[in-house]
This record gives structure tokens, C-alpha cells and sequence, in this order.
């Protein structure tokens, strides 16, 4: 289909879109997600795409799609929603996206238990928790919580504790505490052992409230509180408990000391700055709370190429506060920025209150947003130092590998495997995906073996290789065909793989095997293996793409093969069901425990007795 006819088709859908608001999806001629977008008016919006008026970017990806496909919301919020969930399945190439949005860190408190944890997390969802973030920085968020720790000490275990009817916490099971005492935190002043109940609901819940507000950044308010509770201690003659709190208050002012740049009192805001270079783009953002710039973040995105900054920051505004832990209700911004009263309406609606955007022309919040547009280009200066020097690695890298396979290009796509097993069970494999010479995480994945004879490790590489090319000739889930194909492995892999890739008819496909023992890659048709050199980038690539397959395997093999060492023993016994088995577990902790326990300790647990107790010793010490 020529230029002229794919642009009326594609005229034509939009002709037949509903005048709703919803998420729209250009595919190009294979059905791979080009772009995503939302709309309060479907047909309205998706128009403007043929209108004279488009950025570059935009017009190569008219120019590339073949169809246009709809999904209809309940209302702008909910397009906002599923329009954030489709960037991140399908990553679309004209997308304005967060750089691994998947692993930002979260904080997350407990508050759904008597007694709360504070811990980092990468996954939201409990209902009964409180989340901070996202953060752009792990390393920072350890520090902070290793602060917080010394100042409002927590407990971090896993132990489940309830408080009795004295407010005091104990553990369920109670013999789930070894050796009955508190663990080494506790000695250190960093817990205050809830689980043998050194201190009660109420006193810990207090202390979890005040770490909320020091998450929170009212620093300001946790300072006046603790200096009332040190003199209130003081006059009742309880100095070493003053003197606790005077430390606390010290650690409590550094911190607010090191906040250097101060808003209007009281105000709560957040304040975003772009950065764009060659199609680099970095987001700075401000947190103020209480009138007080209590933390500083830069986010990287990808896809930026031929945007400018206000597009970059509301691609940024969408995707953020959809998996954001809090909204403020004001955010400060440079420049305007498009669709600003969609996303007021959908702000406003996660947040329960009003939310507004600020484009401020003068006064401290003006200043801010000047600050954060310098904080952004400082960060993409450091940044792109960073990619460059990665980038020039990974492009030798790439282009001395299809200089010595005999590539048309550097591979942009390649895809390694790799078998993981002991004596032929558990037996898994692993597909790991590098794009540009750079990990691709979300297109990894893992298989478990198939065929009858497990412990070939060639039927079961070619089994493997078989089953993902049927998804790639799948209608129903296309999964991209790769430039280049890699084996862990030598000779023996190379002919499994080949035999797989002729079953699937894409023998078109390269494919090389790289041996462990010399780091040798053996291709089709030649007898004799290629060595790259030692100190070059290209075998340090292959090496680094072939033990990431090694890992992945390897991580989820012991994932199985432990499942299976707990479900041979435990599972093939009668009578002991998932409560029974739970509940041995929970009591010994593991398999070689139960063998050295007697007999009288298995008939002890609830629901065992003694005929149970001794067809379990006997199956597991067989």
C-alpha cells in the first residue's frame, strides 16, 4: 500500500471513531503499538493527527502506521489510567516514556498490621498500606530509611505480631521466634522488640506516626513536637530519656538544615523542569512540603526525539502521578503545558481535592521552577556523559559482532538461551533479550521443559526454540523476530537450534553458539570456530549477554527445583494437605529440621498426631 492510500485508510478509521473519551493506538504493518494516546473525544483528537500542524516525530509515525484501533473509557481519569498501562506493555517507539519505570522504589509502611513495618518495595497494591514515591534513586531511599531507623526505631522482620490484650505484641506462632529473644536490632537501639513485648501497640503505633511525618517532610512539625516531648521529660526528671530525645531533635534540625531553599510557608507543591539534548530528555523534580524543598529527583526518558519540553513534561505528569503515592495540590511547571485541564480533571480525581497546574512569571515559586530547569540540564549533562561513553562501548561492541558473523548490520535485537537442570529435573530455560546491546528486561522470559527425555539438553534446547518461534508466527501474540540468536552452548546447541529455526521456516535467521571453555562461537557452515579477540568489546558483550541467559536460568531453576524438594517429600506423604504442611514448616523451618527433630515434636504440631508424625519421618529421613 502506497503512502497516499495508507494515509485515506487510515482517514477513513478515524471517520468511524465515537465522539467518547478513550485511548486510541496506531499499528504499523505488523501490528506492533507505534504510539498511544488518550482522549476526552476520540474522533476529535485522533484528526488532528492529519492536520498540517504535527511535529516531526509524530509525522514518521503517521507515515509508518497501517491501522488505528480504539478502546472507550468511562471518563478522561480512566484514559489517563489505561493509556499509562499500554505504554508500559507495549512500549511504543513514539512514546514519550520513563527510562525502567518498572523498577523505581516505593516506600511502604504497614499500617494494616498492629504493628507497621517500613520497608522499600517496587510493587504497590496493599490496600492497608501508606506508599511514598516513586524514587528515582534506590541508594538514596536506603539512606533515608537507615535515618529514620536511628531516629523512630522499627522493626523490619517478617514476623507476623499481634498485640495482646495488654496492648503487647507476641508472635504467631510463638515458636517462631528463635530462641524466644529480640534479634540484634533491638541491642542496637533500631527496634524496639515488639515481638517479645517490649513495648505495646499504642507506644509503637506513636512512633510509626511520626516516621510517616518525617516521610512525609514535616520536618518542621516533628521538630516542635519532639522539643515539647524533651521538656515534658525533662521537668518529670527523666533525663535519659531528654537526652534520647535532644539527639533526635539534633538529627531532625541537620536534616532541615540541609533543605537549602525555602517557598512560602505552609505550601504543599511539587515543582517539574525539563531538560531535552538530541533526543536525551531528563525530568527534575522538586518536592516541597510545608514551604520547605524536602527532596530532590531526576527521572531519564526515552522517545523524546524531535518533542519539546512541554511535551516531554506532560508525558512525564501523566505517567508519574498515575503510579504516584501522593498528589499535592498544586504542581509548578515552566512553561504551559498541552491538555492542562485534562489532566487538572484527572489529578483532581485521584487526589480526592483539587488539583491545579502553576505556570509561575515571577516570586519564589518562579524561582523554583528556574532552579529545577538547571537542576534538569546539570542532570542530562551527567547523564548523557554516562550514555555516550556506554553508547561508543556498545556500538563497537555491536558492529565488531556482525563484522565477525558476517552480519548486514550490527544486530539491534538479540535474543540468548539457555538450559538449566540437574540429572534431567527441573529442567527450565531462559530467553534473555538485549536491544542496542542493552538489556531489555520486559521481553525476558522463562520456559519449563516439555518433552519426555528431560536430561537432553539438546531435544530440549530445540524444544524450547520451537515453542518461542510458534509466538512469533502467531497471530494472536507477535513476538518480534530477533537479528540474532545465541546459545550457551557449542556444536551439539548450534545443530538443535538450527533444527528449530528450520522447523519455524526462519533458517533466514542468524544464529551462533558460544562454548564456555574457550569462549569460541560456532556458526553454521563453518567447521572451524570464531575467536574474538581477548580484550575486545564484542566478546565482552556476547559474554555478558550469555551469563545474563545463565542467570536467568539458573535463578528460576532453583525456584522450581526448591518447590519440588519441598512438594517430593512433604507432598507424597497422606495426609499431609497445604494447612498440614504449613504448619510443619512454620514450626521447623525446613525438611532437614523435621529429620532431626523426634518424632514427639512432629505430633506436637496441630493437626499431626503420632501415626502421621511417623509416616512423615519415615518418608523424609528415606
Amino acid at each position: 500500500m502506497d503512502k497516499t492510500s495508507r494515509r485515506e485508510s487510515l482517514e477513513a478509521q478515524v471517520a468511524s471513531f465515537p465522539a467518547s473519551p478513550g485511548v486510541y493506538l496506531f499499528k504499523d504493518a505488523k501490528g506492533r503499538v507505534l504510539y498511544v494516546g488518550k482522549a476526552d473525544v476520540l474522533r476529535d483528537r485522533v484528526r488532528n493527527y492529519f492536520g498540517p500542524s504535527l511535529d516531526v516525530r509524530l509525522v514518521r509515525m503517521v507515515e509508518r502506521a497501517e491501522r488505528l484501533e480504539y478502546v472507550l473509557t468511562g471518563s478522561i481519569s480512566e484514559a489517563f489510567l489505561l493509556e499509562n498501562n499500554l505504554i508500559k506493555q507495549h512500549r511504543p517507539r513514539y512514546n514519550i516514556r520513563l527510562k525502567d519505570d518498572k523498577s523505581y522504589p516505593y516506600v511502604k509502611v504497614t499500617l494494616g498490621e498492629d504493628f507497621p513495618r517500613i520497608l522499600r518495595t517496587r510493587t504497590l497494591g496493599d490496600r492497608t498500606a501508606r506508599y511514598f514515591g516513586p524514587f528515582a534513586n534506590a541508594k538514596s531511599v536506603d539512606q533515608s530509611l537507615d535515618l529514620l531507623q536511628k531516629l523512630f526505631p522499627y522493626r523490619t522482620c517478617k514476623l507476623t505480631i499481634v498485640a495482646g490484650e495488654d496492648g503487647r505484641g507476641r508472635t504467631v506462632p510463638p515458636s517462631a521466634l528463635p530462641g524466644g529473644r529480640p534479634c540484634l536490632l533491638y541491642h542496637l537501639k533500631r527496634c524496639t522488640a515488639p515481638c517479645v513485648g517490649a513495648t505495646t501497640r499504642d507506644e509503637y503505633r506513636a512512633t510509626v506516626e511520626k516516621s510517616v511525618l518525617f516521610l512525609e517532610g514535616r520536618y518542621e512539625t516533628l521538630a516542635r513536637d519532639t522539643k515539647k516531648e524533651m521538656q515534658q521529660a525533662s521537668d518529670a526528671l527523666a533525663y535519659e530519656r531528654a537526652a534520647t530525645l535532644r539527639d533526635r531533635l539534633l538529627a531532625i534540625e541537620r536534616t532541615l538544615d540541609r533543605q537549602e531553599v525555602h517557598a512560602y510557608k505552609g505550601d504543599d507543591f511539587d515543582v517539574h523542569a525539563a531538560a531535552l539534548d538530541e533526543g536525551d530528555a531528563v525530568v527534575q523534580v522538586f518536592r516541597v512540603r510545608d514551604g520547605t524543598v524536602v527532596s530532590r529527583d531526576h527521572f531519564s526518558l526515552e522517545g523524546s526525539e524531535g518533542a519539546g519540553a512541554p511535551d516531554v513534561l506532560a508525558s512525564f505528569l501523566r505517567q508519574h502521578y498515575t503510579v504516584a503515592a501522593a498528589l499535592p495540590p498544586e504542581i509548578v511547571v515552566p512553561v504551559p503545558i498541552p491538555d492542562q485541564s485534562e489532566f487538572e480533571v484527572f489529578a483532581t480525581e485521584r487526589r480526592g481535592g483539587p488539583v491545579r497546574i502553576l505556570v509561575p512569571q515571577r516570586g519564589k515559586k518562579h524561582h523554583l521552577a528556574e532552579l529545577a530547569e538547571r537542576n534538569a540540564r546539570d542532570a542530562l549533562e551527567q547523564e548523557r556523559v554516562r550514555w555516550l561513553a556506554d553508547r561508543g562501548k556498545t556500538d563497537t561492541a555491536l558492529r565488531e559482532l556482525a563484522d565477525a558473523l558476517g552480519l548486514e548490520g550490527p544486530p539491534k535485537r538479540i535474543e540468548c538461551y539457555d538450559v538449566s537442570h540437574v540429572q534431567g529435573t527441573s529442567v527450565v530455560s531462559s530467553m534473555v533479550v538485549f536491544e542496542d546491546g542493552r538489556p531489555a528486561k520486559h521481553a525476558y522470559r522463562r520456559f519449563r521443559a516439555k518433552i519426555t527425555d528431560r536430561n537432553d539438553d539438546f531435544a530440549n534446547m530445540r524444544d524450547t526454540l520451537r515453542r518461542r518461534f510458534q509466538r512469533s508466527a502467531s497471530d494472536g501474540e507477535r513476538w518480534p523476530v530477533p537479528d540474532l540468536v545465541m546459545l550457551d552452548g557449542g556444536k551439539g546447541q548450534l545443530a538443535a537450534g538450527q533444527a528449530a529455526l528450520s522447523d519455524a521456516g526462519l533458517l533466514q535467521i542468524p544464529i551462533a553458539a558460544l562454548a564456555k571453555e574457550h569462549e569460541e562461537l560456532f556458526v553454521p557452515n563453518r567447521p572451524d570456530p570464531i575467536v574474538l579477540p581477548r580484550t575486545s568489546q564484542g566478546l565482552y558483550l556476547v559474554q555478558r549477554i550469555r551469563d545474563e541467559a545463565h542467570r536467568f536460568a539458573v535463578t528460576y531453576h532453583q525456584k522450581v527445583r526448591g518447590k519440588r524438594a519441598v512438594q517430593s517429600v512433604l507432598d507424597d506423604v497422606e495426609g499431609v494437605g497445604p494447612a498440614r504442611k504449613r504448619a510443619l514448616l512454620r514450626r521447623f523451618g525446613s525438611v532437614r529440621a523435621m529429620r532431626e527433630a523426634p518424632v514427639e515434636d512432629l505430633a506436637a504440631v496441630s493437626g499431626v498426631g503420632t501415626a502421621l508424625a511417623e509416616r512423615i519421618k519415615q518418608a523424609i529421613e528415606t
